[in-house]
C-alpha cells in the first residue's frame, strides 16, 4: 500500500528541509557537514539531496558553500516542523509516552498524516488543556468543541476558577 505524502515531497526530502530549518535557527544558512551530522547520513547523500532540493527551488546551494532555504523551502520546512511538534506533543501529553519515543514516532508519522487528522490532534491538545482527561462527560464535551469550535461552558468556568 502506497503512503500518501502531504504536499508532494518525499519523507526524505521533508527531513532534509526540516533539518536545514532547525540548523539555520537564527542564522542565515547551514553547512552540508552540519546536515550530515544531524541526519546521521554520509556527506555524498546530503550533497545529492541538496542538489534535488535546489532543482525543485526549495534551497539555494553553491558548491562547497552554505545551504539556504528559499521562501518555498522555508514554508515546507515550517509545515513539517508544525506537524512534528503537534504529534510529539500529542504523544507525550495526551498519551503519556516518554519524550524520546514521542519524538521518534512523530518523526515517522509527520510525513503521512492527513491534514484533517493533524487538525484533530491539535484541537484535541487544545481541548485537554482546558478540559482534562478523566473528568465526567469528557467525550461529549470534546464533541461539542469539535462541532462548535468553542469550549463548553463548564470548561470555561473551570478555567476561570483556576486563574483565581
Amino acid at each position: 500500500m502506497k503512503e500518501k505524502v502531504p504536499k508532494g515531497y518525499s519523507p526524505s526530502m521533508e527531513d532534509y528541509l526540516e533539518a536545514i530549518a532547525m540548523l539555520c535557527g537564527g542564522r542565515r544558512a547551514a553547512r552540508v557537514s552540519e546536515i550530515s551530522r544531524r541526519l546521521r547520513v554520509k556527506m555524498p547523500s546530503v550533497t545529492s539531496a541538496v542538489k534535488k532540493l535546489s532543482e525543485q527551488g526549495l534551497v539555494v546551494h553553491e558548491r562547497y558553500g552554505y545551504v539556504e532555504l528559499t521562501a518555498e523551502g522555508d514554508r515546507v520546512a515550517e509545515d513539517v516542523i508544525r506537524r512534528h511538534k503537534a504529534l510529539s506533543r500529542f504523544f507525550a501529553e495526551a498519551l503519556d509516552i516518554n519524550q524520546e519515543v514521542a519524538e521518534e514516532d512523530a518523526c515517522k508519522m509527520e510525513h503521512v498524516i492527513s491534514p484533517l487528522s493533524l487538525e484533530r490532534v491539535i484541537k484535541f491538545i487544545e481541548f485537554i488543556e482546558a478540559c482534562p482527561l478523566g473528568e465526567t462527560n469528557f467525550p461529549n464535551r470534546y464533541k461539542y468543541y469539535l462541532e462548535h469550535g468553542e469550549l463548553p461552558e463548564e470548561c470555561l468556568e473551570r478555567g476561570l476558577r483556576e486563574k483565581e
